[in-house]
């Protein structure tokens, strides 16, 4: 196979925009939840993903050692979502049923908790997407025996809409966007339509929250993972962003006082919401068509729960041309992680940074040198066959 970083673009790549935060902010330490990690072992097929080493990724960036978690297959699904997204139904039904829902002590499968609801049904679980979450919620729905109504944008690809389907869940396509998609979702919110957002609005944060919070299951695996190799805390974390919710979890854990890590955000440039609401210093709203390859990431307001985290906790920003994200594929191919476009956005904005103009700029900012740990996250594995095969020249 040809290398991905020697093979000239057939065009020419737009150039990146970058953000440099001139002083990152620590956080104090989110408790942690003593039931998370409990309930996602009750989740069937549950084990921990990999975590993969990736010399190629780090000889390209120039750093010792890159760390990849692998999340190409999580509980039966291609992708990371369903930590998330099974944390927040669980304790939005909890909620719903104004805590009719035992605590976890009570239950140790996913068919006792069903049980649980069954004199109260029907209830359909809501979700807009852009296929990973929505097939995550569709998912969780299916293991407890509720409904489930998936809310899709136009351009969202063949591959993605059948995934949801086969949950046995119903697909509406929304003539707009990923964003429109969310509006259209929350207008069903009703007594028997419980709408599983990780994105959020105003009067509606609570249940992203949760999403984020689901996400420190990832951070826990990998501190075991690590401690088993005897490695210590990354230097750099580089990671992924449509609203923002990934990012925060990451921000939360890596930027806690008395850490050293430095956290990269990275995302389209056809859809990079959070770069230009850092650099406005306010949310912003920014217009579609977002037509990215990165489909995940399609997104055009960063959702106001991760802000917070995101404007204040990351010191660089990048957004990237969709040529970044195929490189990023080819490159994490090498190293054996089977990454799709979103998956491999984190590797695709550290690329621009330390291998493009802003590079002398970036590693000193962010402290790298050739004796830095990297660690990236790919969130999903080949979630569109053809689009990989494509891309990276087989399956």
């Amino acid at each position: 196979m040809t290398s991905p970083l020697s093979s000239p673009p057939l065009f020419p790549t737009p150039p990146s925009r970058v953000y440099f935060h001139p002083a990152p902010e620590q956080f104090p330490a989110a408790p942690q939840n003593p039931e998370l990690a409990a309930f996602h072992r009750r989740l069937p097929g549950y084990a921990p993903t990999p975590l993969v080493p990736a010399p190629a990724a780090a000889a390209a960036l120039g750093v010792r050692s890159v760390w990849v978690k692998d999340e190409s297959s999580r509980l039966g699904l291609p992708a990371y979502k369903i930590l998330g997204a099974s944390w927040a139904t669980y304790r939005a039904l909890q909620a719903h049923f104004r805590q009719q829902l035992k605590s976890i002590s009570h239950w140790h499968s996913i068919a006792e908790l069903a049980g649980q609801m069954r004199a109260d049904l029907p209830l359909t679980l809501v979700a807009a997407t852009d296929g990973n979450h929505g097939r995550a919620v569709a998912r969780m729905a299916r293991w407890l025996g509720l409904g489930a109504h998936i809310l899709v944008p136009a351009d969202m690809v063949g591959a993605r809409r059948q995934a949801v389907v086969s949950e046995g869940a119903r697909l509406t396509v929304i003539d707009g966007t990923y964003d429109e998609a969310v509006e259209a979702a929350a207008r069903l919110a009703g007594p028997r339509d419980l709408v599983i957002s990780d994105t959020a609005w105003e009067g509606y944060e609570q249940i992203p929250a949760w999403v984020i919070e689901g996400y420190a299951t990832i951070f826990q695996e990998i501190d075991d993972q690590l401690g088993a190799l005897g490695e210590g805390q990354p230097d750099l974390v580089s990671v992924q962003m449509g609203v923002g919710a990934l990012a925060s979890a990451v921000v939360q854990r890596y930027r806690a006082e008395g850490q050293h890590t430095q956290v990269v955000g990275a995302e389209p440039l056809r859809a990079a919401c959070v770069l230009q609401s850092v650099e406005a210093g306010h949310l912003v709203d920014v217009p579609g068509p977002h037509d990215s390859v990165m489909a995940g990431l399609n997104c055009g307001r960063p959702s106001p729960v991760a802000w917070p985290f995101v404007s204040r906790g990351i010191g660089a920003f990048v957004a990237v041309a969709d040529a970044r994200a195929e490189e990023a594929m080819r490159l994490l191919a090498l190293d054996g992680v089977v990454s799709g476009e979103s998956g491999a956005a984190g590797l695709a904005g550290l690329l621009d940074l330390l291998t493009g103009p802003h590079a002398p700029e970036a590693r000193a900012h962010l402290g790298l040198t050739a004796s830095s740990t990297v660690l990236l996250l790919s969130t999903e594995g080949a979630t569109d066959p053809e689009a990989y095969a494509r891309i990276v020249g087989r399956t």
